[in-house]
């Protein structure tokens, strides 16, 4: 999207004496802004922008990407009326009942002036202040500082809190770290009534001073996050999904990764390690190694039932970090990266490779992904891991086996509805249905000896296939997906699979 047409559309505006109207549609986080300013009434004049005006009321804080600063309000922003009616030289009080009498809609006219100017216009006389951020909406989140560790550098030996979520290690941070995010919290919040930190000691620390400073910093982090506004506000989010970059070098992270088997893998690695660091981590833990990590990878569990590959530069903790907020114990998990039947057998001769190509069978049996139809109540019969070889055996001979089922999405040839994309070792396939993803009959195959290219488009994040069928012209049509990226990749890895098999063939 453009700056045009992202910026705020005033309802009137006089760029000569810098006056704007704006109306602000309250949300769930308040109307988004702080205003400050005299509680008496009158005053002397002042001259803003070449013009003469009584004691105005200001805006002292606004909230990031909330309604106020989409409308257009700035920090430093002069009230010169509420819902129309003129606040010149007016009491705070009185500014307030008008903005609260409003209702879930605000107009307001204000007189912008520039950072140096607002500096000159503060009030010298008492002042007082009152927030239209909404601080009483609560939420829940599992946050805890569970241990504490020290660090040495460069002959400086200090003590890192790690902080996690709902079990995931999201960051760690020395004391003077939460005192700033504190601090900083005060300032972009005025109207809140901030916990206290644990205080400051003049002298080192016990074991017993540090671990009840911990403590301290937990109920902290409890009682802020708590509040849904302040959780969700840039500086918590930066603060939890970043550690100081000195400290990065030094610190080691804890990363669940989920196998097959839904058993869950716990990793230490390096919080900058790619995708393809943390996978050999997760397979030498397990045992796995050799023609074993040609045949699974990396993959993100997204919404949709469906899990994205990672890319082998990605990195996984922080996606793992960013979705903090889930329930479940991670989001990522190690499944098959085959499309081969053939290799898959060959491998299986491994027990271990085995069971996990057993469990991710049962799974895609059970989320609908392999049509058993008649013959589930056999695969249940099987499902043992001392028959898994049985199981495996019947499950190959199921359609969707070793396939991978893209979510429903837009396609140029698809004029009304969607397609569900799915890719397997003989052909691409288009599944239409209806816009919210519930399948239709209509499925059109593209078997890979009519597949001609395959492209992507990052501007138009679409997938694109070529295809010639005999005795007509080549014909391309479009995916619309954000798993394009991923959609190229497997048809990738099925071109490489197929001609290793024409080799060996």
């Amino acid at each position: 999207m453009s700056e045009d047409l992202e910026r705020p559309k005033y309802l009137h505006t006089d760029s000569e004496r810098g006056i704007k109207v704006v109306v602000i549609h309250k949300t769930d986080t308040g109307f988004g802004f702080n205003v400050r300013g005299q509680v008496s009434e009158g005053g002397q004049l002042r001259s803003i922008n070449g013009n003469l005006y009584a004691p105005l009321q200001h805006v002292s804080a606004v909230l990031k990407g909330g309604a106020a600063e989409k409308a257009g309000v700035v920090k430093g922003d002069r009230i010169l009326e509420v819902n129309g009616k003129n606040v010149e030289g007016t009491t705070h009080r009185y500014v307030v009942e008008l903005i609260k009498s409003g209702g879930d809609q605000l107009t307001l006219t204000l007189l912008s002036v520039s950072p140096s100017d607002a500096e000159k216009l503060e009030p010298t006389e008492e002042t007082t202040g009152y927030s239209y951020i909404d601080y009483t909406e609560k939420r829940s989140l599992p946050i805890s500082v569970p241990d504490y560790h020290y660090v040495e550098r460069k002959a400086e030996k200090f003590v890192i809190y790690d902080i996690y979520m709902a079990g995931r290690h999201l960051c760690s941070h020395r004391y003077n770290e939460f005192v700033e995010l504190h601090n900083n919290l005060k300032r972009e919040f005025i109207g809140f009534n901030f916990p206290k930190l644990p205080g400051k000691w003049p002298f080192a620390l016990s074991e017993q001073q540090i671990d009840s400073r911990r403590r301290g910093l937990e109920q902290y982090l409890e009682k802020v996050c708590a509040i849904r506004v302040i959780a969700e506000s840039d500086l918590i989010q930066e603060f939890l999904t970043e550690s100081n970059e000195e400290n990065c070098g030094l610190l080691n992270v804890e990363i669940k990764v989920l196998l097959p088997s839904r058993e869950v893998v716990t990793v230490g690695v390096s919080r900058n390690a790619t995708a393809d660091i943390v996978f050999e981590a997760v397979m030498r833990k397990v045992g796995l190694g050799g023609k074993a990590w040609q045949a699974f990878s990396l993959f993100e569990i997204m919404e949709y039932n469906f899990e994205r590959k990672l890319q082998p530069g990605e990195i996984p903790h922080s996606i793992y970090i960013q979705n903090y907020t889930t329930a479940a114990a991670t989001c990522l998990i190690i499944k098959r990266w085959l499309f081969s039947i053939s290799e898959e057998i060959a491998l299986c001769h491994n027990d271990q490779i085995a069971t996990l190509f057993f469990h991710q069978a049962i799974d895609d049996v059970n989320r609908g992904f392999i049509y058993a139809g008649e013959r589930l109540y056999q695969l249940k019969v099987l499902q043992d891991p001392g028959r898994k070889h049985d199981y495996l055996a019947l499950a190959r001979e199921l359609p969707g086996y070793g396939e991978i089922i893209f979510p429903h999405c837009g396609c140029d040839s698809r004029k009304d509805g969607h397609v569900i994309p799915s890719i397997g070792l003989q052909q691409f396939r288009l599944r239409a249905c209806s816009e919210d993803g519930t399948p239709e009959s209509q499925i059109i195959e593209f078997p890979w000896d009519i597949v001609t290219s395959w492209e992507i488009d990052e501007e138009g994040m679409a997938f694109c296939l070529q295809y010639k069928k005999p005795e007509k012209n080549p014909r391309w049509i479009r995916i619309h997906t954000p798993y394009y990226v991923f959609l190229s990749e497997c048809c990738d890895k099925v071109y490489q699979e197929r001609r290793s098999q024409e080799e060996v063939g």
